[in-house]
């Protein structure tokens, strides 16, 4: 596992920049140093070619290519330079106007100009190596800068200039003990928001992905399973531990076999592609073990929480969830230093209480795996006359009409046009900014592979509860691709794998004592999970525009679809399931240009055929 902070500068590439630019710098200095020889070698200083040398070093001065063209990234330097050559050309011309004058002191004068020239060369010698860490340091100032900024904001006379350049005067240690003292011992956390910081996670599995990905206000790119080949993208190998947390005697042993169960899985994997599966469906049989890279971008409010989740409760209980908190903890201390005080003084408790008192009720009923996922979506709650609540909510909107009024208009509209419901409803699909549609919400509880799990939580407006991986899922509830389900002797070899798993899992935890924690690595991206999740209107329509397209991965806009039939079969919902769908349907435009699956035609040729009927 490798954790990066990504910064709003490369400081590699900065390092080697500056470089190169303070090499150039003394190098120029150098150059004007021999002009200057060259010119102290006459003696008098009071000939021809003395004044033709001195309108060279003028020219180079003013015309060379030092301080044009330099990236953003150097301006101070830059500008540095640029009133360095100002001062320098300036002397020069005095010089000149001494020779010609014929002043006895311009020999002293280029001899002082030399000097001058020689303590340049010898400062940026010494600065050289420091120029970067400056920098970096600077960077880190910020961040505590912006916080305690927005701390201070709403409590010191003047404007956010005003406050940005109090605050910028102080240390890096004050503006961290402000920042801290408002978000941590005030608990107004929401100053925390404004400092965001972007992670580079290399080799990181997918368990760790899954883990980061419920973060409801986190950002997240990951490399995708359904374009590429992840035969060789390594898998995560944990020590094994016993129900009491300590490594176990044949730790080495099992981690063998542990090898030796995922290299077989790996093998299926590779089996299926070699059959003409594609990438996108060859990955449910990938162990939950193998290899991710994700981009990460969080503000240092959740950041702070993520540390204490993955390092402070249950999850800590997972070695590499541990070790990722961790590593983002040293990060955060060196980063942003701000939010470690809060952190320390969490108190860890590593025990599942919800869990342990929620299966202790049902013992005698109760397993782990004593459940069974969904087959299809269900609609578990809902909102209250959902055409009704979006079309009064836009009455609100616009005319400021108190409810009991705004109903009573929408009544006498409906009366005096059949039309104005539709109509209404239309543009506040298409015509507006969708938020009366956030009104109305539809609750659902989902079977949903772990395959697919993530193109639903990357869906980050709807709040979503996805199950704990231990105690262990059912290892035998799967989902099965329809392109291996369709092939007799690929879906032997599919189902052949799963029960492989499951029989390989129990023997390591039963052989060795080993904790559930440790065994999660087991799980396969195929099996399934049964989730909760709340789509209000907005967030709904925008999923099926996405979901419901023949070109989406087929469970997820199987998901969609089920989802949207449900709420079809609605008596109150008629008009909103009507305007939901992909864009094909709902404004006639397809925007998968080249890739366009041609239902589009089909749909304006239907069109046309009726407007001849």
């Amino acid at each position: 596992m490798k954790v990066e902070l990504i910064g709003a500068i490369d400081f590699l590439k900065l390092a080697k920049f500056l470089d190169e630019r303070v090499g150039e710098i003394i190098k120029d200095s150098s150059s004007l140093k021999e002009y200057l020889d060259l010119l102290s070698s006459d003696k008098t200083l009071n000939t021809d070619n003395s004044i033709k040398s001195i309108d060279k070093i003028i020219d180079y001065l003013e015309n060379n290519s030092q301080g044009k063209n330099v990236s953003i990234i150097t301006k101070v330097l830059n500008t540095v330079c640029k009133k360095q050559r100002k001062d320098l050309v300036s002397e020069i011309r005095n010089i000149r106007e001494n020779i010609v004058k014929g002043n006895v002191d311009a020999v002293a004068d280029v001899k002082k100009l030399k000097c001058f020239i020689d303590e340049q060369i010898s400062a940026l010698e010494t600065i050289r190596p420091d120029v970067v860490d400056y920098t970096e340091k600077l960077e880190t100032e910020r961040h505590a800068e912006i916080v305690s900024t927005a701390g201070k904001l709403s409590r010191f006379d003047g404007n956010i200039f005003d406050v940005l350049e109090i605050v910028s005067e102080g240390t890096l240690d004050e503006n961290s003990k402000y920042a801290n003292f408002v978000s941590g011992t005030l608990k107004h956390e929401s100053i925390t928001d404004h400092d965001y910081v972007v992670f580079a996670l290399q080799d990181v599995s997918a368990l760790i992905e899954q883990t980061l990905i419920i973060e409801r206000f986190a950002s997240f790119t990951i490399k995708s399973r359904r374009l590429v080949n992840f035969l060789t993208a390594g898998f995560f190998v944990p020590d094994f531990h016993d129900e009491n947390g300590n490594i176990i005697k044949e730790n080495e042993k099992a981690k063998a076999e542990f090898i030796e169960d995922m290299k077989y899985l790996f093998g299926k994997y590779d089996f299926f592609i070699k059959n003409g599966i594609d990438y996108e469906d060859a990955r449910y049989s990938l162990p939950y073990c193998y290899h991710s890279n994700i981009l990460m971008g969080v503000n240092t409010h959740v950041l702070k929480n993520m540390i204490i989740k993955f390092t402070k409760t249950k999850y800590a209980k997972i070695q590499e969830v541990r070790e990722l908190g961790e590593k983002l903890y040293e990060i955060a201390k060196e980063k942003v230093p701000y939010i470690i005080p809060a952190i320390d003084a969490v108190e860890p408790n590593y025990e599942d209480e919800i869990g342990d008192f929620i299966r202790a009720t049902r013992k005698d009923k109760y397993e782990y795996n004593n459940y069974k996922v969904l087959d299809s979506p269900k609609l578990i709650a809902k909102s209250n006359d959902v055409d009704e609540t979006i079309l009064i909510s836009a009455i609100m909107r616009y005319t400021q009409l108190e409810y009991d009024v705004a109903k009573e208009l929408y009544h006498e509209a409906i009366n005096n046009d059949p039309n104005f419901k539709e109509t209404l409803m239309r543009l506040v699909f298409f015509k507006g900014d969708q938020t009366e549609l956030a009104q109305i919400s539809f609750e659902f509880q989902i079977g949903i592979s772990l395959a697919v799990l993530t193109h639903y939580t990357r869906h980050r407006t709807h709040p979503i509860i996805v199950p704990d991986l231990f105690p262990l899922v059912d290892l035998y509830q799967f989902m099965t691709p329809p392109a291996i389900k369709n092939n007799e002797e690929l879906n032997d070899k599919y189902v052949d794998m799963f029960t492989m798993n499951e029989i390989n899992c129990n023997d390591m935890k039963f052989k060795y004592g080993i904790r559930d924690e440790d065994l999660v690595y087991y799980i396969l991206a195929g099996n399934m999970v049964n989730i909760v999740t709340r789509f209000d209107g907005k967030t709904f329509a925008h999923i099926a525009e996405l979901r419901e397209c023949n070109r989406t991965q087929w469970e997820s806009r199987m998901i969609a679809l089920k989802c949207h039939n449900e709420i079809k079969k609605l008596e109150d919902s008629k008009l909103y399931s009507k305007f939901v769908g992909p864009t094909c349907e709902t404004k006639g435009i397809c925007n998968e240009g080249r890739e366009c699956c041609g239902k589009i035609l089909q749909l304006k040729k239907e069109q046309d055929d009726k407007k001849l009927a």
